[in-house]
């Protein structure tokens, strides 16, 4: 969720060129990465048993693609409890993100049990405790987004700079409605810049910090063999970039990661969007921050049944100085900016793979 995303494009120019023999070396050992795919994508069945629905929990987005979960199956439902040693306290230091990522996946279990005839009721009232879903039977609803979920990925290439229509925008903010959330969405090419000067300068801050820089390396995954061994963290070819070879990839990666590259890729990103989501949660707090991620979830599978992409674009509410600035830009008074997404068309991406459900569920 940079978390909810770091959007990097890992290697440039020369370096990409000169990693393509490692890439097409490493895509003969595909095998899992393609097994583990296909397992995470399966449909959910018609009569889905808990380790079912939970695994269509985790396609949820989250930060760093840290999947910051534990699941435990209780009497009426399942819990969704926050795994701490999953935190990335650098970069989110309160937890903001850790939670919104318990809403995302709440979401998802939420929309799968309702499609199959169960409650689905999310109570959230002390998150810290974890957000318990109601699995006792029920109406069957339809739930459009349910087709969604195993397709919607962070896509963080470019897109084609073509504009929402005023119905597809409005979808979205009424997406994110659902859960006291409001979506302000921006397309304004002055207003886009005005938040891509805040988005840079926070970027700028982040790259260099070396403990961000740190944390953010031990997430990232070079090659899909790296990938699903681990099933968890960022995946290179997902930002569009080769394969590397596990001892090359982080020394590329320090030699290319400079905040002038990073800033010039968000620049061009984001002026290849259509535009930004930017959502506000009525709390400043772990009950806020997962409504928030409700919220999130739900706009970025409308996208998705819509042909949008999105992604993250954090930076700018990451970095307290600037995420006070952005408040002062969008007229928030005292509430806060949760998560930034930009929204377009655009070619989709290999995925970041998730853990096997054996791996989160308990009991």
């Amino acid at each position: 969720m940079t978390k909810l995303t770091r959007r990097l494009m890992l290697i440039g120019g020369g370096l990409t060129v000169a990693g393509l023999g490692a890439d097409a070396a490493l895509q003969l050992r595909k095998g899992p990465y393609d097994a583990a795919l296909a397992r995470m994508g399966r449909p959910l069945p018609v009569a889905p048993g808990m380790a079912d629905l939970v695994r269509y929990a985790t396609l949820a987005a989250n930060g760093h693609n840290t999947q910051p979960w534990l699941f435990s199956a209780g009497e009426g439902g399942v819990t969704v409890r926050p795994d701490f040693s999953r935190r990335t306290p650098v970069v989110d230091p309160d937890d903001h993100h850790l939670f919104a990522s318990l809403g995302c996946a709440a979401e998802n279990l939420s929309i799968a049990a309702r499609a199959r005839g169960m409650g689905g009721e999310v109570e959230a009232s002390a998150p810290d405790a974890g957000l318990h879903v109601d699995l006792t039977p029920g109406t069957e609803e339809p739930q459009p987004l349910l087709t969604a979920i195993p397709e919607r990925q962070s896509t963080r290439g470019l897109y084609d700079g073509s504009k929402l229509g005023t119905e597809e925008a409005g979808r979205l903010v009424r997406a994110a409605a659902a859960h006291g959330v409001e979506a302000l969405y921006l397309d304004a090419p002055e207003r886009i810049e005005e938040v891509l000067a805040l988005v840079i300068e926070g970027n700028t801050r982040q790259v260099n910090d070396p403990a961000f820089v740190t944390e953010l390396k031990a997430w990232l995954r070079f090659n899909p063999v790296q990938a699903a061994q681990r099933g968890d963290g960022l995946f290179a070819g997902s930002s569009g970039n080769p394969s590397l070879p596990g001892w090359l990839g982080p020394r590329l990666f320090d030699l290319v990661f400079t905040a002038d590259a990073e800033n010039g890729k968000c620049a061009e990103q984001l002026r290849s969007s259509a535009g930004l989501v930017v959502l506000v949660a009525p709390e400043d707090n772990p009950r806020g921050w997962v409504a928030a991620g409700r919220a999130c979830q739900r706009v970025m599978l409308q996208a998705t049944l819509d042909g949008l992409k999105c992604a993250f674009l954090n930076q700018a509410v990451e970095v307290p100085a600037m995420r006070a600035e952005l408040r002062r830009l969008l007229g928030l008074g005292e509430r806060r900016p949760n998560l930034v997404l930009r929204v377009g068309r655009g070619p989709a991406l290999p995925k970041s793979l998730r853990r096997p459900v054996a791996e989160v569920l308990q009991g």
